[in-house]
């Protein structure tokens, strides 16, 4: 087993537009704006990442030729709340653009780490939290603050203003995970300007659940079985695959990897054979949206992506644990609060599986008796935000299927469990609830199927009525509706129709003279659950149907807008699809709501076994055959013909 890794750039020159951001372009990009003085002592970075140039531009560029390398830097003046949104041309040494957010109409900068690392001694400060807590014979001391995202909601006072939301958790000890003892029943709104408490709301007082959650306990867990036996994999003759920089090959497959703090991982001009499929791939939005709404938790609704740029937090991935296998792991480069550059090492894991049969037929006529076994590459990252723990895994397979797997676990959002039950949470541990919610993530698929010229057609089973031409009633056919402006592509899956959305390129045809395509397979769970006039409905529009198609604009890149936080709603795809653009046989994106609807079991304290949610897009005449008929049969001694058992 070895471990690749990718020795990070000295210098500025960059042979891709695409290529991951280096240490040097953030200490160059950070001078720029130092040098044009929009840089002070109270400033922070609160966002950094590649300004990646229009798809027109990278397209045309050729190996070898000069990359202009920008970088948006969205900065905040912690002393005014005071926020700019920036471009820098670190080639050359430019502000390119620059300009005063409006906060009541566009949203807040994302929270960042200086911000959260003062909640406490601000609730601390504040005579009417600490009161809250000494009438429960609370020691602040022993209290964690989870500062949240507050949405926005009918408060007038808090328009224009930083504000979050936090709840008290109690820690008995260092090691103690105070997920288990919420403070219930009790909140403090903070002014993150002023520093200051702008309301205390103490509705009721519920006991502190007291039972511990420490799953990393062994005295709290018992034994750990005896029985589990090793389980290794090897490719004894090294991996199948390449890695130059962050462009990687693979069987037919070609792509590039990119990453930034927003989005995490993404995957950009990916090809098969030679052949374009998708420009770009990226989770470009998620939200969690929670159920309880009482006084003190109707506000919980989470856009970890656009609120608190998840993927900064990544995980520095381990072989054995994270990764099995032949690994190839890729470092990536983020700016922190102060514009330094920061390395995320082994953020990015890659690696080949053996993913069961691929093909298999034994014939009762000629004798044949072929298998192939299917195989799959795998592009991860993990970044944990507050409670929860996300995965995000991009499959590419031998025969041309592309599948995001998204893998929730880590530990479930608590409030305490009244003596009475709760119709909005499910009780976990003695006197411990855990709330109803869902984790819903926006895809967004910049598709280029055989070209950039695009269109999507709904297609699903359509039963036919029993008559003349149908006397059995066991017909069914399939029908196909052209999705032809923005206004007719916002739909909801329906797995009773077998739904799913081909995007088939109308100038290019098989040998059936059928367009190429690639079909969107949805899971079909549920959209997003909360009342059509509430505000989280109106902040993750995006959410509230699966499948969205717009004309490509490369300004138009989060689906809930580029400022989600206190952002009053509205923005992005809502905003977007007004102008009614035509999306047949256009340059075109796809985006793609999917989700789950999480009614916590006990099974899932005190942490969480990974739960899968996703989606497939699959090749639809885009061959004239089965595009694996190639794959060869395993070799190596590890399968024989001679009537033994293939195994899966």
């Amino acid at each position: 087993m070895t471990i690749a890794e990718t020795p990070a750039a000295t210098d500025l020159g960059v042979a891709h537009p695409l290529e991951l951001t280096t240490e040097a372009e953030v200490v160059r990009a950070r001078e720029v704006l130092a040098e044009a003085g929009l840089l002070g002592q109270n400033v922070r970075f609160a966002f950094f990442a590649n300004e990646e140039p229009a798809k027109a531009e990278v397209l045309a560029h050729r190996d070898g030729a000069p990359a202009d390398r920008r970088f948006r830097a969205v900065l905040l003046d912690l002393a005014t709340g005071l926020s700019t949104d920036n471009v820098v041309s670190v080639t050359r040494g430019e502000v390119l653009s620059s300009r005063e957010i409006d906060p009541p109409r566009e949203g807040q900068p994302p929270i960042i780490d200086a911000e959260f690392e003062m909640i406490e001694d601000v609730l601390n400060a504040d005579a009417d939290w600490v009161a809250a807590l000494r009438r429960r014979e609370i020691d602040p001391a022993s209290v964690r603050a989870v500062p949240l995202s507050a949405g926005v909601y009918d408060y007038p006072e808090e328009i224009g203003r930083r504000i979050v939301r936090a709840f008290g958790f109690r820690q008995d000890h260092e090691r103690d995970h105070p997920w288990a003892h919420p403070i219930d029943g009790l909140v403090a709104y903070v002014d993150l300007t002023s520093r200051q408490v702008t309301r205390v709301i103490d509705h009721q007082e519920l006991p502190v659940p007291q039972t511990p959650g420490n799953f990393d306990d062994p005295q709290q867990v018992g034994p750990q079985r005896t029985t589990l036996k090793p389980i290794e994999i090897t490719q004894p003759e090294g991996p199948s695959f390449t890695v130059e920089g962050n462009r990687v090959r693979w069987e037919k497959w070609d792509l590039r990897i990119g990453f930034n703090e927003r989005e995490g991982l993404t995957l950009h001009q990916i090809s098969f054979d030679g052949r374009p499929i998708i420009y770009r791939a990226s989770v470009a939005e998620m939200v969690v949206p929670y159920a309880d709404p009482s006084p003190v938790r109707f506000w919980q609704n989470y856009f970890d992506c656009g609120e608190y740029m998840f993927a900064r937090y990544a995980d520095s991935l381990q072989l054995g644990c994270d990764c099995l296998g032949e690994i190839h792991y890729l470092d990536t480069v983020i700016a922190d609060d102060l514009g330094n550059p920061q390395t995320i090492s082994n953020a990015i894991c890659m690696h080949e599986e053996d993913y069961g049969v691929l093909w298999k037929h034994s014939d009762m006529f000629t004798g044949s008796r072929e298998v192939r076994r299917q195989r799959r590459m795998v592009f991860s990252f993990f970044t944990p935000i507050g409670n929860y723990d996300y995965g995000f895994y991009w499959y590419l397979y031998l025969d041309g299927t592309i599948q995001l797997e998204v893998k929730a676990t880590g530990i479930v959002f608590t409030s305490a469990y009244p003596e009475g039950g709760s119709p909005y949470a499910t009780e976990v541990a003695p006197g411990l609830g855990a709330p109803y919610h869902q984790h819903m993530f926006s895809a967004r698929l910049d598709m280029t199927v055989d070209g950039v010229r695009n269109a999507v057609e709904e297609v699903e089973a359509l039963p036919m009525p029993m008559g003349p031409d149908n006397p059995r009633g066991n017909a069914f056919r399939q029908s196909r509706t052209r999705l032809r402006r923005e206004s007719d592509a916002q739909r909801t899956a329906d797995q009773s129709r077998v739904r799913t959305w081909h995007i088939i390129n109308p100038e290019v045809t098989n040998q059936f003279g059928k367009p190429v395509g690639y079909a969107l397979l949805p899971e079909g769970k549920a959209a997003l659950l909360a009342d059509d006039a509430s505000s989280i409905h109106a902040r993750a529009t995006f959410a509230t149907k699966h499948l969205w198609v717009t004309r490509y604009d490369p300004a138009q890149r989060y689906p809930a807008g580029d400022f989600v936080n206190q952002n009053p709603g509205g923005a992005g795809l809502p905003v977007w699809v007004q102008a009614d653009r035509s999306v047949d046989g256009e340059d075109i994106v796809v985006w793609h709501s999917f989700g789950t609807t999480h009614f916590p079991r006990p099974e899932d304290w005190p942490v969480m076994p990974v739960d899968y949610t996703g989606f497939t897009l699959k090749p639809v005449g885009f061959f004239d055959r089965n595009p694996a008929l190639d794959v060869p049969p395993s070799r190596g001694g590890h399968c024989s013909m001679n009537g033994d058992s293939d195994g899966d």
